[in-house]
């Protein structure tokens, strides 16, 4: 199990930084007072502590960093993401936020790439034998195709890959940019996903034996309006609409409030090839700014409804989390309904900045509802920031967030049409009983979605694992047990008090808009969400206790960031602290990323384990903890679960891990264990403590490596027992 060798020092050249996912240790600062900084002097500064701590970046010295995104907290903070190549290439997963106090000197860092990257870039696979790879699993339209040579860090180790993007229709008409990651060296197509968001994941089917609610009229023949300044929706009733006045008679369904965003008519067409350009469809016009009659027989009644959206969706970023737009540059996206012919969807088109509404197969009803509005933009936002991936723990936290802030606008809206609920597109009827696609008190209500995570929820369609994010929003923001609501579950067995939805709301979104990053995991959310609760209301307050409480609700245990900073003392007479690691470094000193959750190894139990060594060069690791051993101890032990995994051959022993205690000014090793000692999986060392008792000393790990051929210690599950 081979990995990189961490670098001390190296010498970067960079733009700017964004990460999210574990953090490094605050670098001393005593920041005075002073005025916010502007986003140039942000990017300097952490362009200096990019190249002053790249450790801290997992930089080498191959790495250049481009930023994305910077954020300046009224207080000076500063928070600049950065988007990372190696060699030239984009890093798939190797974006970083660098987080800096209000003087620019760096506090810590957002990101999950583990270890520097060490990688050939040469393929030997070439862009059209990947594109060809691609295209034998598109099963829509082809269109055009593009091949980027590309280092993908979201896996177990480093993979030179071809990103393939096969842009055109999909099976059922939407929109499609079909990602596939071609192994550069073997030509193996591996993950694949679409980065059109779709809202019905694919294979839903609607229910049957409902009646239509009503025939939509072919373009053209459209009759008058009848109301002036009032839009007549189908789902969203009679709402006030933003509208452009071009002349005295002449009004057009775009709203100059809100930059622009605008609402045309697809005019029963698909788009051809890819994604729906600017000018496609026709604008909808009116003579009196009178739109729709609550019915589908006029086309203007859901282009109300998605206009209304826009407008929610708008203002519930604007007026509660004080974001103008969905890329926070004042720019409107566009709304196309009415897009082809008993079109069964709705989605977000990045690509082309819009939205694009079905009416619904036959019978059906259309998918212009505020949350579906909500959920489709709130893509849009996670792209303007994080930029998860659509894959893996990533994926599910990508839907959730929709899903989330889907079920805010609707909350934000209070509209009397369609009164807010946690449920996910409840009023399109998509089960054909009443029933919604998705619930949030409890996902698993339907049949699909899991509502606690483990570590196989990655493996799941983001849709289906995007219940986890929203189970742990509904128990964060209302609560656990019987509610108006529903009556939500916890995995294992404790209540929780919710904290109410603004509160909830904010906190993910700093998350999401501050600490996640591009492959951010469902432990990674908690770590960042803990974060925000700490930033937004103190660590000793009732909203950060009830985001550590909710996230141990749906199973994802602590990490090494608290609401108090601190590790609970062990339970079940274990002297040790944290001793399963699974806050991470908390309570442990050592050497840096010995304790970790990276994918490349595995532990005995949970999600950390502390890993020694494996790099093949001369290299020590130490790992150490200060217990004191009762005087009244009748039998004390260390114990501790051991594997050993090793390059090397033979009987001689070259790579040793030394087990020690330190006692005042004299280290006594209890055992050794060396490369000739390699086990097949974990096993458990027991070794006696009697000589300490009524000291307090430092248990010590020690691995020390040669200069060739790796040997990895990997270690899991200490205690110290009295007997």
């Amino acid at each position: 199990m081979k990995r990189p060798l961490l670098s001390s020092s190296v010498t970067l050249a960079v733009s700017t930084f964004v990460i999210a996912g574990a953090g490094v240790p605050a670098v001393a600062a005593t920041p005075g007072p002073q005025a916010p900084a502007t986003h140039s002097k942000a990017v300097q500064d952490a362009n200096a502590q990019v190249a002053a701590h790249p450790n801290a970046v997992k930089a080498g010295a191959d790495d250049r960093f481009q930023v994305t995104n910077v954020q300046v907290d009224k207080d000076g903070t500063r928070h600049v993401h950065f988007n990372r190549t190696y060699r030239g290439l984009p890093v798939r997963g190797g974006d970083v936020v660098v987080h800096s106090a209000p003087n620019g000197t760096l506090d810590s860092t957002s990101l999950t790439l583990a270890a520097p990257i060490s990688l050939s870039v040469t393929p030997s696979v070439t862009d059209k034998q990947a594109i060809a790879k691609a295209a034998a699993l598109f099963l829509g339209t082809r269109g055009s195709s593009t091949a980027v040579l590309t280092v993908d860090v979201t896996g177990a180790s480093p993979k030179l890959v071809w990103e393939v993007v096969i842009n055109g229709t999909g099976p059922d008409h939407s929109p499609s940019h079909f990602h596939v990651l071609v192994d550069a060296v073997t030509g193996a197509p591996g993950q694949s996903w679409d980065s059109f968001s779709a809202f019905v994941p694919d294979g839903t089917q609607r229910g049957k034996g409902r009646l239509a609610p009503g025939l939509v009229t072919p373009p053209g023949a459209q009759p008058a309006a009848a109301s002036s300044g009032t839009g007549k929706g189908y789902q969203v009733g009679n709402v006030t609409v933003s509208t452009t006045q071009n002349s005295t008679s002449s009004y057009t369904l775009k709203d100059p409030l809100r930059g622009n965003g605008e609402t045309r008519d697809a005019q029963n067409q698909f788009a051809v090839n890819d994604s729906p350009p600017a000018g496609w469809g026709a604008a909808f016009n009116d003579a009196d700014n009178v739109w729709g009659n609550n019915a589908l027989t006029d086309r203007a009644t859901v282009a109300v409804d998605a206009h209304y959206g826009i407008q929610a969706t708008w203002d519930f970023y604007k007026n509660v989390l004080n974001r103008n737009g969905i890329k926070n540059d004042g720019v409107g996206a566009r709304s196309f309904v009415h897009y082809g012919t008993n079109y069964d969807n709705a989605g977000w088109d990045d690509t082309s900045f819009s939205m694009i509404y079905g009416d619904g197969a036959v019978g059906s009803k259309p998918f212009t509802e505020i949350d579906v509005a909500g959920h489709e933009m709130s893509h849009g936002v996670t792209a303007a920031t994080a930029n998860l991936v659509y894959t893996g723990d990533a994926g599910g936290l990508n839907e959730a967030t929709s899903d989330i802030m889907g079920t805010m606008v609707e909350f934000n809206a209070n509209s009397p049409a369609d009164a807010p609920d946690y449920l996910i597109g409840e009023k399109i009827d998509i089960n054909g009983n009443g029933t919604p696609l998705r619930w949030m008190d409890d996902p698993s209500k339907d049949g699909r979605s899991v509502k606690c995570w483990s570590s196989t929820t990655k493996n799941l369609d983001p849709h289906y694992s995007s219940g986890v994010g929203n189970h742990f929003f509904f128990l964060l923001a209302v609560g656990s047990g019987q509610s108006q609501w529903g009556n939500s579950p916890t995995c294992d067995g404790s209540s929780v008090t919710g904290i109410g939805n603004d509160a909830s709301a904010k906190i993910w979104y700093r998350a999401l808009s501050v600490y996640m990053t591009s492959n951010t995991d469902y432990p990674g959310a908690r770590t960042a969400t803990v974060k925000a609760a700490k930033d937004l209301y103190g660590g000793g307050s009732t909203q950060c206790a009830a985001v550590e409480k909710a996230w141990n609700a749906v199973s994802v245990a602590p990490t090494a960031t608290t609401c108090s900073g601190t590790t609970p003392p062990p339970s079940g007479g274990n002297l040790l602290l944290n001793p399963g690691f699974e806050s991470g470094a908390t309570s442990w000193t050592g050497s840096s990323g010995v304790i970790t959750n990276e994918t490349g190894a595995t532990p005995r139990t949970g999600s950390y384990y502390a890993w020694l060594d494996g790099y093949g060069s001369a290299h020590t690791d130490t790992l150490a903890q200060t217990v004191t051993v009762p005087a009244a101890a009748t039998a004390p032990q260390l114990t501790f679960w051991n594997r050993i995994s090793t390059a090397e051959k033979g009987g001689t022993a070259y790579d040793t891990l030394k087990v020690q205690v330190v006692d005042g000014a004299t280290t006594t090793t209890l055992a050794t264990y060396s490369n000739v000692d390699a086990t097949t999986g974990y096993v458990q060392r027991t070794l006696d403590l009697s000589a300490f008792k009524g000291k307090t000393v430092t248990i010590k790990f020690t691995g020390t490596e040669d200069s060739s051929l790796q040997t990895s210690f990997l270690i899991d599950d200490t205690s110290v027992t009295a007997g």
